[in-house]
């Protein structure tokens, strides 16, 4: 399938009969979850059983699986004990990747926490260093098999490390552009980042510019959320499909683009869990209307 949809999910009762069967339930084609407290640092170890069932669940379904790390990690930060308990994070969410058979763990980029202003290229530059420092041996660990880490660019708030499309070539760089590591596009952060995806072409742009920056194939994952606030906001509020400032049009386009063939599109919009919301159908009709473009295009 071009793009499978879905969106991300609670374990519930646990991944297999929690997270998996509501995905079934609402015709998920991929789903994105926690496997801990996602605003906590505690380490869950899961039950391996329930681990490898629910792999299997999805491989018998043809459900694509992706794990999403807390919201405290944050790579870039000046307090150590925060740093070391991002690395461990990050390293344990894609043991259990693995055990489930998830694809990718997605991380956000992080920032580098500098209210100085003189002080904040110097503390930028330290921050890439300790991403680098903390992850390559990470994923250098990894086996051929393994879940890709897949690096998230935030809104812009803060002091960002990478936000938006054109800060990824420095984080990328930071890692040597190591093949085991992915990119997960948020359309509301790189909205609030500032890409034009409101403007017709927009999309396509962004995307034109990822892989021009980034590279082919680094685009593992998209997280189709609309935007509640303005382009340029570094806001990071999420809407449903239509219904914010981005609009149907640009999501449209980033089916039909190129770099999204195989991506998976992961809903992240406020309802899109519930059994009665239009997210996910909305989002196979625009995935149907981008085929039957391509379809008339090849057949000029």
């Amino acid at each position: 399938m071009r793009n499978p949809v879905g969106t991300h999910l609670p374990v519930g009762r646990n991944l297999r009969d929690g997270a998996l069967a509501s995905a079934l339930e609402r015709g998920c084609e991929a789903l994105q979850v926690f496997v801990g407290n996602p605003r906590g640092w505690a380490l869950s170890a899961g039950d391996a059983r329930i681990d490898e069932a629910f792999g299997d669940g999805c491989r018998e379904a043809g459900v694509r699986a992706f794990v999403h790390t807390p919201y405290l990690v944050n790579l870039g930060s000046p307090t150590p004990a925060t740093y070391e308990r991002s690395v461990a994070v990050v390293e344990h969410n894609l043991a259990r990747a693995a055990r489930m058979g998830a694809e990718g763990v997605v991380v956000h980029t992080g920032s580098f926490v500098e209210v100085d202003p003189d002080r904040a290229q110097e503390r930028h530059a330290a921050a890439l260093r300790q991403v680098r420092e903390g992850l390559l041996p990470v994923l250098d660990r990894l086996g051929d098999d393994a879940p890709a880490l897949l690096l998230e660019p935030t809104a812009g708030q803060g002091r960002s490390l990478c936000a938006g499309v054109d800060d990824l070539p420095a984080y990328l760089d930071a890692l040597d552009r190591h093949p085991g590591v992915g990119i997960c596009l948020d359309t509301c952060h790189v909205f609030a980042a500032g890409a034009p995806l409101d403007e017709p072409g927009g999309a396509t742009a962004t995307l034109d510019l990822l892989v021009e920056l980034a590279g082919e194939g680094r685009l593992r994952l998209v997280h189709a959320n609309d935007s509640l606030d303005v382009r340029g906001s570094l806001r990071d509020r999420h809407e449903k499909i239509g219904q914010g400032h981005i609009g149907v049009a640009a999501f449209a386009e980033l089916f039909a683009h190129p770099a999204t063939d195989g991506v998976p599109f992961v809903l992240e919009t406020p309802g899109s869990r519930d059994a009665d919301d239009p997210d996910i159908p909305l989002l196979k009709s625009l995935r149907a209307g981008a085929a039957v473009t391509d379809l008339a295009g090849a057949t000029r």
